[in-house]
């Protein structure tokens, strides 16, 4: 059978929005031949594995150990069978018959790299992150310390997009994340040195940097439990501003010093303010 899409989904911890996710995946996934990969990332709720007799045409990987969300991702997508590849965060939802509509798109655009959807939260609102630029000096400013905004630099989310509209962007998120199997593997897939954040635009950046487009696709939706899936600790913390550092140190540090230094700066004074507020 020839696999057109398949679906990617690390799972830790939320069997009940995971469990929402793959009925959303039963219910609009029509009309294409496609195939489900969850692996679970060493969930210490073992109630992932009901799901098994729930889902039996859906394919269930139990990792040993918990090596983040890069790695886990790689090593499901050794066993995909899809033209398309769709990393899809276990804390979404599908909202609509779009997928043959975006995949139709995807098929027609030359050099397409990746394509990310519109999300909102529970509660409606739209999530800004669902269309991003790469992170410079100016854009990472605003971002880090909101309020500020030179007059002629990009938005770090893309303002000049609409919410609705369909366009090139820079770089989407990985909470859905279409990309042909064969150029996730051209560019390397994810980078397994980030253990989760910051590997969605490691891998939009590096699509750019290989000649290939990305794509924002606002006519399609998801559901987006944001954050409801990660406890905001040190830990959190630490691998967040962790991984913001390692793709400065990637992409700044040799080729342009003084927005190496600049962005570090900011990124450790920001990390400071974020643990003082949770004390």
């Amino acid at each position: 059978m020839m696999v057109k899409l398949s679906f990617i989904i690390v799972n830790y911890n939320v069997t009940q929005l995971l469990r929402n996710c793959l009925f959303s995946i039963q219910k609009y996934a029509t009309g294409i031949e496609y195939e489900v990969i969850v692996i679970d990332n060493n969930s210490s709720d073992i109630s992932w594995k009901n799901l098994i007799s729930e889902f039996p045409d859906f394919h269930f990987i139990a990792s040993a150990t918990n090596d983040g969300f890069s790695k886990a991702n790689n090593k499901a997508i050794q066993s995909a069978k899809g033209e398309y590849l769709l990393i899809l965060n276990p804390d979404t939802e599908l909202e609509g018959f779009y997928l043959k509509e975006i995949l139709d798109f995807a098929d027609s655009k030359p050099k397409f790299g990746c394509l990310g959807v519109r999300m909102h939260d529970a509660e409606g609102n739209f999530l800004p992150e669902s269309k991003r630029s790469v992170p410079d000096m100016f854009n990472s400013f605003e971002k880090l310390f909101a309020g500020f905004k030179k007059n002629n630099s990009k938005s770090y989310y893309r303002n000049d997009i609409g919410e609705y509209d369909i366009a090139e962007t820079e770089v989407i998120t990985g909470a859905f994340f279409l990309i042909k199997k064969e150029v996730y593997h051209v560019v390397g897939g994810l980078d397994e040195k980030y253990f989760m954040y910051g590997e969605d635009i490691d891998i939009c950046y590096t699509l750019l940097n290989h000649g290939f487009r990305n794509y924002y696709y606002g006519k399609a939706s998801i559901l987006h439990h944001k954050g409801e899936s990660t406890v905001k600790d040190e830990v959190y913390l630490q691998r967040f501003y962790g991984a913001m550092q390692v793709f400065i140190d990637k992409y700044y540090k040799t080729q342009n010093p003084v927005q190496y230094s600049f962005l570090k700066a900011g990124l450790k004074l920001r990390h400071k303010i974020e643990k003082i507020k949770l004390k």
